[in-house]
């Protein structure tokens, strides 16, 4: 992971001065582009952080490695849900929370309730029943 992790911690050091040179270009009155850029740069940065820190920990990955065989890499990567219905319903409320932004604000209080459900049943899906473990 530390090439993953030097791309995104040298994020700050691209978008930070891309910041200032948009907030001189406006004259300071646009405010929303130039804290999304630095909102980019600090999202990038943590990303760069984590990927580094995770690296160290983990230890180098074939990736990493120059000399490292392409059977290396083969196996179990992680574990993911093939039957898993809640990443759909989290997506409808997302999809409704947005809906609702956009016609009636009512709608996200309800969108909300849905993505809290469905946030919940995706975590807990193999706490109970067939796939507890």
């Amino acid at each position: 992971m530390r090439i993953e992790s030097w791309i995104f911690g040298g994020g700050p050091l691209f978008f930070v001065p891309v910041a200032v040179v948009y907030g001189f270009l406006t004259h300071w009155t646009e405010w929303v582009g130039t804290l999304a850029l630095l909102l980019v740069a600090a999202l990038s940065g943590m990303i760069g952080a984590y990927l580094g820190y995770t690296g160290k920990r983990v230890g180098m990955r074939p990736e990493d490695r120059m000399d490292a065989e392409i059977h290396e890499g083969s196996g179990e990567q992680g574990h993911f849900s093939p039957w898993s219905w809640w990443p759909l319903v989290l997506g409808l409320a997302c999809a409704g929370g947005f809906l609702g932004m956009a016609v009636g604000f009512w709608i996200v209080f309800i969108a909300g309730g849905l993505a809290v459900v469905a946030l919940v049943g995706w975590v807990y899906e193999y706490s109970r029943g067939d796939h507890a473990h």
